[in-house]
């Protein structure tokens, strides 16, 4: 029995307008085993209606024209009796083949309470249990092999091996035939040694090369590391050189020194820095929901969007976070307190002290933030790439933290910073977690 037939069937209404988007949608839900009890479109949908079918969950497909109608539907979309799951509705149109089924799955998970997103016939249970005693080695596993035919072939085809006919020894070559030999054989031959040995014969020796000279060292008497009295005394012969031109040391640098910004600094130390995708704007609500009123950090969210509809995500974002909510845009700094959304093509850096937004053309690199005032969140979907630079940030002193939980859709970069060592959580205990260390407490007295 699957994980799904073990619960109940989850009422679930599907707020979407007609198209491809609402279709695609409506297989899934049929494919999560979930009672649809109303399927509307967010612009006509009743409020009344809504509530009376008692939902457990609502799915909405996010587009441009639906954005008022989810205005007026806040209220009853942020009561705390059931769950929300927000999808885009262009990927939603465009999803299918293992992308669909592998969403689905997802999705049947977050309605159900579970965590089995693998396909059909990958759920049984495996026993992981250990079993008393050492496991199998090498040696047991060849334990009684029979090698007599290896070594029976070995010798009938010993014979037929090449031999090395690339060296051949002089002739006039003798082997030592005992240790003794061949430890006399290695010391050098004495002085007048090689008259005694040399065999007798009529030809006169060649006369042997003259010594040569010694070496005439000279007289180092007088040589010394340092020149005594009497040489600083002796007069010199050469003219005295004219005198060095006088520097200013308080000027001297490696390196140019360039001048105090002549006003204050702009843009805080450091960032925390939110990454997401594929099941982001739920988890991302749930961060940015609980975040309190007041940081002493920027918030820097990094989402990649289909369509770059990042005005609209900043809206999303602006309905549920007590922090203002704004688009970065490159030349401006990041001021503490804010949350802002960055596109494709903005990147953050440290210019003259303080954290600002730049054109880049690779977005925002998680090594450019500064590591000892800065945190990195990795949220569902978050790149695969972004893991080891997020943990090169950790060991030079940054917070780092990943999702867990249920509505983790896409937990590979989350799960990798996790078991790494870094901070586990819900988005509400990430966000508390970011709250305890930059939290702007009232530091005056109360009355």
């Amino acid at each position: 029995m699957s994980v799904i037939d073990a619960n109940p069937a989850p009422a679930v209404v599907l707020l979407a307008r007609p198209g491809p988007a609402r279709d695609n949608l409506r297989i899934a839900l049929a494919h999560a085993g979930v009672a649809l009890v109303l399927e509307e479109d967010p612009n006509t949908v009743d409020t009344a209606e809504l509530l009376a079918c008692a939902p457990q969950a609502v799915v909405v497909a996010l587009e441009p024209a639906v954005e008022e109608a989810l205005e007026r539907l806040e209220p009853v979309l942020s009561a705390p009796g059931f769950m929300l799951v927000f999808d885009e509705a262009e990927l939603a149109a465009r999803r299918d083949g293992w992308d669909a089924q592998r969403w689905g799955r997802h999705l049947a998970a977050k309605l159900h309470g579970h965590q089995q997103v693998l396909p059909p016939g990958a759920e049984e249970d495996v026993d992981l249990l250990p079993e008393p005693g050492l496991p199998e080695t090498p040696e047991h596993l060849h334990e009684g092999a029979p090698l007599a035919f290896h070594l029976h072939e070995a010798a009938d085809a010993a014979d037929a091996v090449p031999a090395d006919g690339m060296y051949a020894p002089p002739r006039e070559y003798a082997e030592p035939v005992s240790l003794e030999e061949a430890l006399a054989a290695m010391q050098p031959a004495p002085v007048g040694a090689a008259d005694a040995v040399a065999p007798a014969t009529d030809t006169p020796a060649p006369p042997a090369p003259p010594a040569p000279a010694p070496m005439a060292v000279g007289d180092h008497s007088s040589w010394a590391l340092l020149d005594d009295d009497a040489a600083v005394a002796a007069p010199s012969t050469n003219a005295a050189p004219p005198p060095l031109p006088a520097f200013d040391l308080d000027r001297l640098s490696l390196v140019e020194i360039e001048p105090p910004p002549a006003g204050p600094v702009r843009g805080a130390p450091g960032a925390v820095l939110v990454l997401a995708g594929i099941g982001g704007p739920d988890a991302l609500r749930r961060l940015l929901g609980a975040l309190p009123a007041q940081l002493d950090v920027p918030v820097l969210v990094h989402m990649p969007l289909d369509g770059a509809r990042y005005g609209n995500l900043v809206k999303q974002m602006a309905r549920v976070s007590a922090l203002p909510v704004v688009l970065a845009e490159a030349g401006q700094p990041a001021d503490a307190g804010q949350i802002y959304i960055l596109s494709d093509d903005v990147g953050a850096g440290l210019h003259e002290g303080g954290l600002h937004f730049h054109a880049s053309t690779r977005g925002m690199e998680v090594s450019s933030l500064p590591a000892t005032e800065s945190a990195v969140i990795l949220l569902s979907g978050a790149d695969l790439a972004q893991v080891d630079p997020a943990l090169s940030l950790a060991e030079a002193g940054a917070w780092v933290g990943g999702q867990v939980g249920d509505g983790c859709y896409d937990p590979a970069a989350a799960t990798a910073v996790v078991a790494a060592g870094m901070f586990a959580g819900e988005p509400q205990e990430l966000a508390q977690a970011i709250a305890a260390r930059w939290m702007v407490h009232d530091q005056e007295p109360k009355a």
